[in-house]
């Protein structure tokens, strides 16, 4: 995207590209569907260190109607809503449509793409910038740097530009995994019980299992909530409501010792996150008037809603018989059944890290470049965008509308005439 509109400027244009065919992120989203944008763009869920009207005024740059009708008229790239969730993706339902779009566009703009090359220094030279990379040095009267976090390495984010960038003296937010699933040791029950809780590894046997569901997040004093699709891996948790809250998760277990001591203060002596689920959209009062109405098996009323093997789990956590009937329930009983299925605590131990992270959180802080052209606040010529600065957001097409926007504007900066 920042290649496509440099070359309208009026110099010559070089895309320098560690893989051999380039966007690899765009091919492996959505399933190989490629969520392009969301339907409705949500700054609020945006997650940054700097400022956040920094971030809301580079995301509303380029408007989402103005985006779709790139992709669809410039790129010839027709997208279509999925009605369940709000997403657009391209008609054709294949990413690498996307991609090879992209990159058409770019060459119809007289860029020249290097597949294959990797950076390894950049250094101002003059009027201009110096690179030392694997097929020789280069050298540019400005760059745009737009390498991506450490997400998905195997895709070629490694992490080489914000290592440049930092070498140039940028303020470089710690970075951590962002949007990733979360591991655990105990996954006997969806809720710890005291064998559990103590490590228990005995294999999972809710895998596979998925439904909508809502999470709430507690850490230093806080609640983040996301409601969506949830999912039992054999390792944990994954889907859309999992890992939009992951951050925070994975954030209580970076803290250092000074915050460590706040989170405590606020949250007990466990420093870190607190995963409450609700099983359902449903009440408490609702499930209270389920079971207490008839003479039904309770197993049979909460399947009414939830997968069997979930509700006899629950029922299992609850001490409930699974031939328990609604009659003869005690409210004991029924209490701790109705707290599991509207306030579970999800027993978590880690997450998937960088390797399955869909973003990296962190990065280069905001208001190190010009909010308008991205352009380098410490050096003349150089402009940042994409996951290399500091903001991610939700999933369904927001990262990309990001990535979209922040590349437009700094490939629009980098062609201006002074």
């Amino acid at each position: 995207m920042a290649a496509s509109f440099a070359g309208r400027g009026p110099a010559p244009v070089v895309l320098v590209e560690r893989t051999a065919d380039g966007g690899r992120k765009i091919l492996i989203s959505g399933g190989g569907r490629c969520n392009i944008l969301p339907s409705t763009l949500a700054p609020e869920r945006f997650v940054t260190d700097s400022p956040a009207h920094l971030m809301r005024a580079m995301l509303r740059a380029w408007p989402l109607a103005a985006q779709r009708a790139f992709f669809e008229g410039e790129i010839g790239l027709p997208l279509t809503i999925e009605t369940d969730t709000g997403k657009l993706f391209p008609a054709s339902n294949r990413a690498r449509d996307v991609r090879d779009g992209l990159l058409a566009l770019a060459r119809r703009h007289g860029v020249t793409v290097q597949f294959g090359t990797v950076v390894t220094g950049l250094a101002p030279n003059g009027d201009g910038w110096r690179l030392e990379t694997s097929a020789g040095p280069l050298r540019a009267g400005r760059v745009v740097m737009a390498t991506g976090g450490l997400s998905v390495p195997a895709t070629g984010s490694d992490g080489t530009g914000l290592a440049l960038t930092a070498a140039l003296g940028h303020r470089v937010h710690q970075t951590y995994p962002g949007l990733t699933p979360l591991t655990t040791a105990a996954l006997r029950t969806p809720h710890p019980t005291p064998h559990s809780a103590s490590g228990s590894r005995q294999p999972s046997l809710l895998a596979g299992l998925s439904l909508p569901v809502r999470l709430r997040v507690r850490w230093a004093g806080r609640t983040t909530e996301a409601h969506g699709g949830f999912l039992f891996t054999h390792r944990g948790y994954s889907g859309p409501a999992v890992l939009d809250v992951s951050h925070v998760c994975v954030r209580s277990l970076m803290t250092g010792a000074d915050e460590a001591a706040d989170a405590a203060a606020a949250d007990g002596p466990d420093t870190r996150a607190r995963l409450l689920v609700s099983w359902s959209d449903r009440t408490a009062q609702q499930w209270e008037r389920d079971l207490l109405s008839g003479d039904l098996g309770v197993a049979t009323v909460l399947g009414r809603v939830l997968p069997e093997r979930l509700a006899l789990a629950l029922m299992h956590a609850a001490s409930i018989p699974r031939d328990r009937r609604t009659s003869a329930l005690r409210r004991v009983e029924r209490t701790a059944l109705v707290a599991r299925l509207t306030s579970d605590e999800l027993p978590w131990s880690g997450h998937e890290g960088y390797k399955k992270a869909e973003v990296t959180g962190g990065g280069v802080a905001l208001d190190e470049v010009d909010p308008r052209t991205l352009e380098s606040r410490h050096h003349r010529g150089l402009f940042l965008c994409g996951e290399m600065l500091d903001a991610f957001g939700p999933i369904g097409g927001h990262n990309f509308a990001w990535a979209w926007s922040t590349g437009r504007a700094a490939g629009l900066g980098a062609a201006r005439r002074d």
